[in-house]
């Protein structure tokens, strides 16, 4: 089991980590490391890992000075690291990296260039960085980081422990739940694309009045949008880990614990359930229902409602997993396909 510990010193012995992880020694226990590194490229002072079988060769000659492995690793040679064997690599890896890693906002209270409105409610030890502004109404739940440049709106909301990164906006009503990180210039609450066509062929805008609702414990990749209500809320539920330039449309939700990669646009009003896994690329059309555990393929279209749980679907329009695989067997053999009906034809012709 880990344990939990204050932010790590500049240096930590292998016995050290060992005891923070729950792991075992092999090598110098007091050995020493100061950050982490790639196992293909680590230095010495530096600690690595090995996730995955594909990396092992590197393990023989990295000049790490320590290894996380897991405890069935079976090395095939001399391997000159010490290893802190593990139950679950990429857990352990996680911890260290969030102990290694400097704070991502700072701490340092509200900076004298921050514009916070005296209506504004303001928790105990929040920082508000430099030019960021706070307006009226606006609540800062305690020990919130808003970084410089930030943008909190009339009335919006950021919830307890939330990390909110240079340049993200949260417009006016919107609320961000406790324990969130939204990464920079992503954009919460713009308007949603509802225009009118008017008979001279140019269009009218439909205001949108509702809301955005961000649970607790979401993450939100840098530049993605997510679009307001028109009336009511596009929800995100809690546990929601969104990548980097993802498009949300107006009236989406999306349940608890859905993964959702790069460049994904969902369009208006479609509800994706729970335990989602959606690939990068891959679009959504508006009012679609999707089941829960649902895994989306890249560049998949979705196109329809996935009303069984747990399908995974693939293509364009996208469909079940294993009929698409079929489907493109044979598509890669359509020339040869072809030419066999060709001459087919040709033969019944003479035939005839």
């Amino acid at each position: 089991m880990l344990k939990s510990a204050e932010l790590c010193p500049m240096q930590l012995s292998a016995r050290e980590l060992a005891a923070l992880l729950g792991g075992v020694i092999e090598g110098n226990p007091d050995v020493l490391v100061s950050r982490p590194g790639k196992i293909e490229e680590a230095r010495p002072g530096e600690i690595t890992f090995l996730g995955r079988d594909i990396y092992a060769p590197h393990i023989y000659t990295t000049k790490a000075s320590i290894v996380l492995v897991g405890k069935d690793f079976q090395p095939k040679e001399l391997v000159q690291a010490t290893l802190i064997r593990v139950d679950n690599v990429y857990a352990a890896l996680a911890f260290l990296m969030e102990k290694f890693a400097q704070p991502a906002v700072g701490e340092g209270g509200i900076s004298p260039q921050a514009f916070v409105h005296p209506d504004a409610r303001v928790g105990e030890n929040v920082s508000i960085g430099p030019f960021a502004v706070v307006e009226a109404g606006a609540v800062l739940g305690a020990g919130c980081r808003i970084g410089a440049q930030a943008y909190i709106g009339r009335d919006a909301g950021v919830g307890t422990g939330t990390i909110i990164h240079p340049g993200v906006r949260i417009l006016h009503n919107c609320k961000v739940g406790g324990n969130c990180i939204l990464h920079a210039n992503a954009v919460i609450g713009s308007d949603g694309f509802g225009f009118v066509p008017q008979p001279d062929g140019s269009y009218h805008k439909i205001p949108h009045i509702g809301d955005v609702l961000i649970e607790d414990d979401v993450e939100i990749g840098a530049g993605t949008t997510i679009d307001r209500a028109s009336i009511g809320s596009t929800i995100i539920r809690r546990g929601v880990k969104m990548d980097n330039l993802i498009q949300v449309a107006h009236n989406v939700e999306i349940g608890e614990n859905t993964a959702i990669a790069a460049q994904v646009g969902i369009a208006g009003s479609t509800k994706i359930g729970r335990n989602c896994r959606i690939a990068g690329q891959s679009g959504f059309i508006g009012h679609v229902h999707i089941a829960d555990g649902t895994t989306v393929q890249a560049q998949a279209g979705v196109a329809q409602n996935v009303e069984e749980p747990n399908t995974i679907i693939c293509g364009y329009p996208a469909f079940g997993y294993r009929d698409f695989i079929k489907s493109h067997a044979v598509f890669k053999r359509l020339p040869e396909l072809d030419k066999k009906i060709k001459r087919m034809e040709d033969r019944l012709n003479k035939e005839g």
